[in-house]
């Protein structure tokens, strides 16, 4: 997202026990080729391997970096069909309810790493094939963090990493400049070096000076991910549990969103949302800024659409973090799952996670890519030629491993689209917002 998401996208504006089915039982019939299991029929000696993603992985042969042609040309008996679904939490209920049923499930299915942990369970864990045995993935390759991440009580690894998401915060150059702000990165990363609170500063003097009918910020939601995704205490205690309600990375997080979201600061967007509309604010300039995981440079790009190339730029975040990646991970119900194990491995190898850093900006999870002088020295022509290898290693320099529950992800949502949201995009008082989401929470999430 991968992440989304790419990375997690931000899920449903409204969350049911039944609108969950629904939802998901519409995603199963868009993405899954029909009945059985929903593995790749065999067709005169051809192996079609499905892929499940969502939001923008860049490996595909349109605007990514082409990897499903280059396997295709290596491995004349396997074709790829990869269903991408853009919303994040619709994929992640799809995906268990297709596990619950052992059918519809593709070949490979990607994980985001707010998910892991639940995919890491004692519900989940025997659904996954072990990639540590089966496929050839070099485990030693990856960053260490990110494979625990992945594995099971038992030592079993169930998921390949594919990036990961440091973070830094892309900007309108154009819209900055109207505003009287500076345009240069090294001066605008200035701006808010070290405090969200002074990113909510410049907001108020972007504010002040705005072109009629933009914003200084596209979602009140994306910024609560972003704080929370640089703070140490996040969603769960030092042991696992889910614990939001004493986090003290929450309760900054909810601070400075529900002031930006008050404070008419942001464009009151959803991101990721169904209809578009966030989509469309790229390419027609309706806000300034995007907290921008190295995974939504490939979003921007492509939303934005190359009428506006070179008027984005990139500069680091207030404070590091990491918001998202994913991973690939071959349920065991699968007809070919030990092929769809060896193109797991082969689209997570290093040589794969540099080709997709070039053209989509993702963050390799490989250690040696990280490092190469193919990340360190690269730039996106989109963005003026940004630095983003060193904006974002620099970043991901600074990413520190947290503990992670099995409903983070969920918790997300449900602070994001059923809190935040309804005080963005409704006028709902932050304490009443916060009261609703603790009763959501606690009537939908079993302890």
């Amino acid at each position: 997202m991968h992440s989304t998401d790419r990375g997690l996208t931000p899920g449903r504006r409204r969350s049911t026990a039944v609108a969950a089915v629904v939802a998901a039982t519409a995603v199963l019939a868009a993405c899954s080729s029909g009945g059985g299991n929903g593995s790749g029929a065999t067709d005169g000696g051809t192996v079609t391997l499905r892929i499940g993603t969502f939001g923008s992985f860049g490996y595909d042969n349109e605007t990514g970096a082409k990897l499903y042609a280059e396997y295709e040309s290596l491995h004349p008996n396997i074709k790829i069909v990869e269903s991408n679904v853009a919303d994040g939490q619709k994929y992640w209920d799809t995906l268990k309810l297709r596990l619950s049923r052992d059918s519809g499930l593709a070949d490979i299915q990607a994980v985001e790493v707010g998910y892991i942990a639940e995919a890491t369970g004692p519900a989940l864990a025997g659904k996954w094939v072990d990639l540590g045995k089966t496929g050839g993935a070099d485990l030693a390759g990856f960053l260490d963090w990110k494979t625990k991440q992945a594995t099971t009580a038992d030592g079993k690894v169930i998921g390949l990493g594919t990036d990961i998401g440091p973070m830094a915060v892309c900007y309108n150059k154009d819209l900055f400049a109207a505003a009287g702000l500076p345009t240069d990165r090294a001066q605008v990363g200035a701006l808010w070096a070290g405090s969200w609170d002074k990113f909510l500063d410049t907001g108020r003097a972007y504010r002040s000076k705005a072109p009629e009918g933009t914003a200084f910020h596209d979602s009140a939601s994306g910024l609560f991910n972003a704080v929370v995704a640089s703070e140490p205490v996040q969603y769960a205690d030092t042991k696992g549990e889910l614990d939001y309600r004493n986090s003290p990375g929450v309760q900054k997080a909810w601070s400075i969103a529900t002031a930006a979201a008050t404070g008419g600061i942001t464009a009151k967007l959803r991101q990721f949302d169904e209809k578009g509309t966030w989509n469309a604010g790229f390419k027609n300039t309706k806000f300034a800024t995007v907290a921008c995981p190295s995974w939504m440079t490939g979003i921007i790009k492509d939303q934005a659409g190359p009428e506006n190339q070179g008027k984005w730029d990139i500069a680091p975040a207030p404070v590091a973090g990491n918001w998202g990646g994913s991973f690939l991970a071959v349920p065991k119900s699968g007809a070919h799952a030990e092929e769809a194990a060896k193109l797991a491995a082969w689209l997570t190898a290093p040589a794969q996670h540099a080709k997709v850093f070039a053209v989509n900006g993702n963050i390799p999870s490989s250690r040696s890519t990280l490092t190469s002088a193919a990340v360190q020295d690269a730039k996106l022509p989109f963005f003026g030629d940004a630095p983003v290898g060193r904006i974002y290693s620099e970043a991901a320099a600074g990413i520190r491993a947290v503990p992670i529950s099995r409903w983070d992800g969920q918790v997300k949502t449900f602070l994001t689209d059923n809190g935040i949201l309804d005080i963005e995009q409704r006028g709902t008082d932050p304490a009443q917002a916060w009261d609703n989401v603790r009763k959501l929470i606690d009537d939908k999430i079993a302890k």
